[in-house]
């Protein structure tokens, strides 16, 4: 922990009734958490001036719904990977074009989109608040593979655990059932709080307090990296979607439950803003190559396409437009997508390939080719 980092209780361990210790966060926010360090402050400027260069650069770039579907898809399949999930973002990009693989938990990437565009569309005309964040809950954990014990959409009502395999070796235990609700309160007002420190000072406590309160059984990982890019938006740091997290956190996934724990545990508060921090300005710088690079990409392949006839154009155009959003195609996803005939479709993948636009990949036995749209798909996965 650097020396010039303060320390700030944030919770206090009580033993329960039953012998085992819990951590009840304290009334929150605790005054010395607007007391901050002026490194921090820098950094924390630096950070959303990179933010506001990002947003102004994505709102130029066009067609830029199509480009930040493939924002949240990166996120998704890092914020899942962090949970254990195997899939790839790949995966989970076939799985929502019906294109056939043999991954099978790919489904909580898709789950993960489905809750983002859902409470996106949702702070339109509501507050993020306990009902919010359970409604998120809800849409990320209903049907979901292997979640038959979270009780989607609701606060747990009974004790958790984070580490070990009992209450007696856990490593975690957050604050229980019957007290969590005074906690969760004192979040909702912090969330509300627009003017006791700088957004992403405080967007960092927030996410630190969810977990800390830990209130679902299961998903909370995943519900409190949502609930970043909510606050983003909602705070007006943000007008579009596109600094997410997760890929950071999974970076540096040690680091990550190292500091997070840190925050409550020895309230090492600073250090884990200090961290959050480095992870806005490193996605931001990430986001700005991207948006650069994807810019090039779309007027390179655009230029390529607009070469041939018009009627091969105007096909190209639009299967490259879908492209944008399923970089990963076969002939049958390109026919639903465009309503071609076989024929037509694969026409166009012809083509494509020999403007090396699309890559063929080796056919996986059982399973249709694929074709890859290589340049563009890898500017988000390296």
């Amino acid at each position: 922990m650097p020396t010039n980092m303060k320390i700030v209780d944030v919770c206090r361990k009580v033993k329960q009734p039953t012998g085992y210790t819990a951590s009840i966060p304290v009334s929150f926010p605790p005054r010395e958490l607007f007391v901050v360090p002026q490194k921090v402050l820098l950094k924390a400027v630096e950070a959303e001036r990179l933010i506001g260069k990002l947003d102004g650069i994505t709102l130029t770039l066009p067609d830029i719904n199509f480009f930040l579907r493939m924002f949240s898809y990166k996120d998704a399949t890092s914020s899942a990977q962090i949970e254990g999930t195997q899939a790839t973002m790949a995966d989970a990009l076939e799985l929502s074009a019906n294109i056939e693989n043999n991954q099978t938990d790919a489904s909580d990437i898709i789950f993960y989109i489905k809750a983002l565009e859902y409470g996106i569309k949702r702070l339109q005309e509501f507050p993020i608040s306990l009902r919010f964040i359970r409604e998120i809950h809800q849409k990320l954990m209903d049907g979901a593979r292997a979640t038959h014990f979270a009780d989607p959409g609701e606060f747990r009502k009974s004790q958790n655990w984070i580490g070990g395999t009992n209450l007696n070796n856990a490593r975690f235990i957050p604050v229980p059932h019957t007290e969590m609700r005074t906690s969760l309160n004192d979040l909702e007002k912090f969330i509300h709080d627009d003017e006791s420190t700088l957004p992403l000072i405080a967007i960092a406590y927030a996410h630190a307090q969810f977990e800390t309160i830990h209130p679902f059984l299961d998903g909370n990982g995943r519900v409190g990296r949502l609930l970043i890019m909510f606050l983003l938006m909602k705070k007006g740091v943000l007008e579009k979607p596109v600094l997410f997290l997760s890929s950071y956190f999974k970076k540096h996934q040690k680091t990550y439950y190292t500091k997070l724990s840190a925050y409550h545990e020895d309230g090492d508060v600073f250090g884990w803003v200090d961290f959050f921090l480095d992870g806005v300005i490193e996605t931001a710088q990430a986001a700005i190559e991207t948006s650069s690079e994807i810019r090039k990409i779309r007027d390179k392949d655009m230029g390529k396409i607009q070469g041939l006839s018009k009627r091969e154009s105007d096909s190209g155009v639009k299967v490259l437009n879908y492209l944008f959003e399923n970089p990963i195609v076969t002939t049958k996803s390109i026919m639903k997508a465009t309503g071609f005939t076989r024929a037509g479709a694969q026409g166009v993948i012809d083509r494509f390939v020999g403007l090396n636009i699309l890559k063929m990949e080796e056919k996986e036995s059982n399973y249709d080719i694929k074709y890859v749209y290589d340049e563009y798909f890898m500017t988000f996965v390296r």
